[in-house]
């Protein structure tokens, strides 16, 4: 953070505050830039020298790079890895630092329990990409009170009214899972969902619907189910969904994360993927490909998807207002080994 040369000055997040804008805005007054209205390089101008904010002479060791923050739920993740690789990448070219942290999405102590709103205020931070399932009501008050822009990864329930976002066509990618299960020839297909109230499953189930009606194909309210985004959910759900009268002959799977316990649901009735059972994921994490057999999955570009949060971060930091408040990107179906067309004797 760039701060007055005496070790007690203000920080030009202070006077970003007192003035009533961004930190890079007011860079740019204390670097001379032109591109400041009148009005607000006044304002700036008058809370510099009211806190008695030095500027550093040009000789100076250069100003470090603009420093944006990345908050995931965890560091350990695939999701998290692929989203990192993107915006790294995408603010490198922009000539941004990028600071990578991990924060529980709740807490009852208010947005300062878990420590990162306190450490990227006092970093100075420019802006910052969230990649969390939701933030509390109280976190984005507390963003919106400190002025700091930011811009939601993927999240999995809708933010508040005009929080920027940027996620994957879940509709879409529901769809296409689902009319390559029907193009191989099954009629018995079932869904399980990761979180029930989350509207980002919610998108992927509405595209499962549209295929099945677009195919006048019934959905018996049995063959929709959601296991919690754990293998263990997942294990238990497609059990029950093997222990109907009528089982489906395949399975949309909303997250590869839970197609582990499906495997093993099918595997301890003596059944084999996709022989008698086949499945289709949604993600395409690296284990999709490692797992046997590989997985047929609908690829949602994280790293894509961070390349454009950290784009649309970048004109939040300059004062631009993104052209839309929420970003889709194009899904893709990779086929692998884990579908085949249903056998005749289960039909």
């Amino acid at each position: 953070m760039a701060r007055s040369s005496g070790s007690t000055g203000p920080t030009l997040a202070v006077v970003a505050r007192e003035a009533g804008v961004s930190v890079p805005t007011a860079s740019k007054v204390v670097n001379g830039r032109e591109d400041v209205a009148p009005e607000t390089r006044r304002r700036v101008t008058e809370v510099l020298d009211r806190l008695g904010y030095i500027r550093r002479p040009r000789c100076e060791t250069p100003k470090p790079a603009a420093m944006v923050d990345l908050v995931v739920h965890s560091l350990d993740s695939a999701w998290s890895g692929a989203v990192l690789h993107g915006a790294a990448e995408a603010a490198h070219e922009a000539g941004l630092e990028v600071v990578v942290s991990a924060a529980a999405t709740r807490g009852r102590g208010g947005p300062s329990e878990h420590g990162w709103p306190d450490k990227l205020y006092a970093r100075g931070s420019s802006g910052v990409l969230f990649h969390l399932t939701e933030l509390a009501p109280a976190q984005y008050s507390w963003l919106d009170e400190h002025r700091i822009p930011f811009v939601m990864i993927d999240p999995a329930h809708d933010p508040p009214p005009g929080v920027p976002s940027v996620a994957a066509a879940n509709w879409q990618g529901g769809m296409a899972a689902t009319e390559h299960l029907i193009a191989l020839g099954h009629r018995r297909i079932a869904v399980i969902g990761g979180l029930g109230r989350a509207v980002r499953d919610g998108g992927r189930v509405a595209g499962y619907r549209s295929a099945m009606a677009a195919a006048a194909l019934p959905v018996p309210s049995a063959y929709v189910r959601y296991g919690d985004i754990t293998e263990a959910g997942a294990r238990h759900r497609m059990a029950e969904l093997l222990d109907l009268p009528e089982p489906p002959t395949a399975v949309f799977v909303c997250s590869d994360q839970m197609v582990p316990g499906v495997y093993q649901a099918a595997g301890e009735r003596g059944l084999r993927v996709p022989r008698d059972i086949s499945v289709v994921g949604f993600d395409d994490l690296p284990q999709a490909r490692w797992i046997t057999p590989a997985l047929t999955t609908v690829r949602q570009p994280l790293s894509e998807m961070a390349a454009a949060a950290l784009r649309t971060l970048l004109r939040l930091m300059t004062g631009e207002i993104p052209e839309a408040i929420r970003t889709e990107l194009s899904t893709r179906l990779m086929v692998r080994s884990s579908t085949a067309p249903p056998l005749r004797a289960l039909l």
